[in-house]
């Protein structure tokens, strides 16, 4: 393989053996903004928070447009997962087998049903854990001040997500396993995939968001609404594989994933920000 960066040059070998397809690495990816840039993003999102937590307190109670913005916030928050090594992975994994075709996608749906399913298994699961711990530990707590507390984290990851502070992300660095492919057929690696990733934190999950949704299911001291909490997030995670009904090719997916890799990065920061602020006011008018 060779690459000359200043020509643009590309070549790479293919593999010696004609079973195997040979696909280039790729040469350039998406980068950050400036500071300035990131600055000026931080501060039309605290601006928007602020602002629209006025307008949603002068329509209803805390209790009803808090929901409402946290659903949107949650399915937000899962489509972004999608920009995870998992993401990419279930993405190109769980394809119709073969050219594309009526017949190709309704041999393929199994396999996306059993995937959604997985994801419902996780949330039924996490959830319930969640939802367990929290009424043994947290029921005694006032609600409110822990949202707030919320909140704030919120407000510190969306920060994190822009680079101005560095916050602890314990994450568990792993991916779905790939060999799986080769040892199931694909409606059992379907389900097994959503199970994985509908768990969140058996893989490694790219956005923050992932926590306010968990602290979210802790502080609810309800095993109902912390598995409906997660189940929210699982919906915006599996949604995109949906994506694979389509005719388009996985190159095309991968490519523009890559492409948008950082500016979803930023829009993780920016609903952090906006979702922490907001929820502030909310709760303190």
């Amino acid at each position: 393989m060779s690459v000359e960066i200043g020509s643009g040059a590309y070549h790479q070998a293919p593999n010696n053996s004609s079973q195997f397809t040979c696909v280039p690495d790729a040469l350039s990816f998406s980068e950050s903004r400036s500071i300035g840039a990131r600055v000026v993003m931080m501060i039309a999102a605290l601006a928007l928070g602020i602002a629209g937590g006025n307008m949603l307190s002068l329509t209803s109670t805390t209790g009803s447009p808090l929901t409402a913005m946290f659903i949107v916030f949650a399915l937000a928050g899962g489509f972004l997962s999608t920009w995870s090594p998992c993401g990419y992975s279930s993405l190109s994994l769980l394809r119709p087998a073969g050219r594309y075709s009526f017949g190709s996608v309704a041999r393929w749906t199994p396999t996306f049903i059993t995937h959604a399913l997985g994801y419902a298994l996780g949330a039924v699961v996490l959830g319930g854990v969640l939802g367990i711990a929290g009424w043994m530990l947290l029921s005694g707590f006032n609600f409110n001040y822990m949202a707030v507390g919320l909140a704030v984290l919120a407000l510190g990851y969306g920060a994190h997500q822009f680079g101005f502070l560095k916050m602890p992300y314990p994450q568990r660095r792993a991916q779905v396993p790939h060999d799986a492919r080769f040892r199931f057929r694909s409606s059992v690696i379907g389900l097994l995939y959503g199970y994985a990733l509908g768990m969140n934190y058996l893989t490694y999950v790219q956005t923050p968001i992932l926590y306010i949704v968990t602290g979210v299911a802790l502080i609810s001291a309800d095993i109902t609404t912390a598995i409906a909490v997660i189940a929210v997030f699982n919906i915006g995670r599996c949604l995109p594989v949906a994506v694979n009904f389509l005719p388009i090719s996985n190159q095309s997916v991968q490519s523009w994933l890559a492409k948008w890799q950082e500016r979803a990065v930023e829009v993780d920061g920016f609903l952090l920000l906006s979702f922490g602020s907001a929820a502030l006011v909310l709760l303190a008018l």
